[in-house]
């Protein structure tokens, strides 16, 4: 092998890994933040409200949407007191059900005596869950 070949295998190589990069380092569509299962989005705030913090950590949620529809919330784990969690989960999640996605983001939802920081947690992941689904369904 002479050097002209070397130097043009190696330019080549240069070229292969740049555009790698540059393709890895391109916004990519987070498929761990909604997906589709049985005809519903599910959207999952574990990444998306990571920074979303209750009284004791991240509470993520998923939203199960349908025809535009909020078919359900649920709680996902995370390091909440489990006694004040049941609460929350009783009160809120089942007041999004049923309703548009746009009227669901307009929705006031009241927290729960006694658990406000876990209460305000959930109701912005929500939030952000349904801000997400709208933007990229």
């Amino acid at each position: 092998m002479n050097k002209k070949n070397i130097t043009g295998m190696l330019s080549g190589f240069a070229l292969l890994l740049a555009t790698a990069t540059l393709i890895s380092a391109m916004p990519q569509k987070n498929d761990e933040v909604m997906t589709k299962e049985d005809g519903m989005y599910v959207v999952n705030t574990t990444t998306l409200g990571s920074k979303v913090i209750g009284y004791v950590g991240p509470t993520p949620v998923k939203i199960y949407i349908k025809k535009n529809k909020v078919v359900k919330v649920e709680g996902l784990k995370n390091q909440e007191t489990p006694k004040y969690y049941a609460k929350v989960k009783k009160a809120l999640f089942d007041q999004w059900n049923d309703k548009k996605v746009s009227d669901a983001l307009t929705m006031q939802v009241d927290g729960v005596t006694g658990a406000t920081f876990t209460s305000d947690a959930v109701k912005e992941n929500v939030r952000l869950g349904l801000e997400y689904y709208k933007s990229h369904k």
